[in-house]
């Protein structure tokens, strides 16, 4: 039988579960099986180097591949290209041998949170934005996506950042640290929902409220955006990723040529088209491939 490794970065953003779940799904449908590889300290550059080696000794006929840090793991990722083992990158991109990479825009995905969250502040306000590790490449074009916009917007001035490391707790400190510093915060940028639930968690204990955004499309956020907790989330649904990722690993196992990089759509999310995105992720529509593959 087929065996899909599959590599995720954590066990506790729920986006990960839903991208192995998605991977177990494609697998599945093929006749392959899929096994996890999954560091059990969150985006460990070193755990997931082990894995690597792991991978490598189970000989999978193909890899799907969420780096922990897109720059350090260059050399795990041309192990596998050396054992003859192709790999699809997925999520957060990497600059190095691979069949495909399976993702979305970020700058446009980190730019399209910011536009979402200014017009909520009407064009003018003091903002804070909570950015993920700068090992993962998403983070970074996120971030790159929010200076964008920014430079559009005159009335809107960012007056401090921190790192919530793409977690609850984590995001929560970093906006307990923004709230002691700053007397005004009128929105918060925030990389993923995962921060964002987070940052509400801090503005709630400090009795402080300011417009929040996150990206994901995570059913907690969903909630949020449904009562007014959050104004707006952008749909990068890993579980969307993950799945053309591994339908990307069989077809070429199957010999069919693939393009270099296959890029998914990430809608925003917010009030007026919440309904659509009610249903859990694993359960939302998934593109046809030929809808994305042309």
């Amino acid at each position: 039988m087929t065996t899909l490794a599959v590599f995720t970065k954590n066990r506790l953003n729920p986006a990960y579960r839903a991208a192995r779940l998605a991977a177990d799904r494609v697998a599945a449908a093929s006749g392959a099986t899929a096994v996890h590889f999954v560091p059990e300290k969150p985006d460990n550059v070193e755990q997931q180097k082990v894995l690597v080696e792991e991978a490598l000794r189970l000989k999978p006929e193909a890899v799907v591949f969420v780096p922990a840090d897109d720059v350090a793991m260059l050399p795990d990722l041309a192990k596998f290209a050396a054992a003859g083992i192709p790999v699809i990158v997925c999520i957060n991109r990497m600059d190095g041998p691979c069949a495909a990479f399976v993702g979305s825009d970020d700058v446009q995905v980190g730019r399209s949170a910011a536009t979402a969250l200014f017009a909520g502040l009407d064009d003018k306000g003091m903002i804070v934005a909570l950015d993920g590790p700068e090992t993962a490449r998403t983070c970074r074009d996120r971030a790159d996506g929010l200076a964008r916009a920014l430079a559009g917007h005159p009335g809107i001035e960012l007056v401090g950042r921190d790192c919530g490391m793409n977690l609850r707790v984590e995001g929560r400190e970093a906006m307990e640290r923004l709230l002691a510093r700053y007397a005004r915060i009128d929105g918060v940028w925030c990389a993923n929902d995962v921060m964002a639930f987070g940052a509400l968690e801090a503005l709630d204990a400090a009795g402080r409220t300011a417009q929040i955004v996150g990206v994901n499309g995570l059913a907690e956020a969903i909630a949020n955006i449904e009562i007014g907790r959050m104004l707006a989330s952008v749909d990068f649904s890993a579980y969307k990723i993950a799945t053309f990722a591994a339908e990307a690993a069989m077809r070429h196992l199957r010999g069919e040529k693939l393009p270099a990089v296959i890029t998914l759509p990430a809608e925003l999310i917010d009030r007026a088209n919440i309904a659509a995105w009610k249903a859990p992720m694993e359960d939302r529509p998934v593109p046809a491939w030929s809808e994305i593959v042309r």
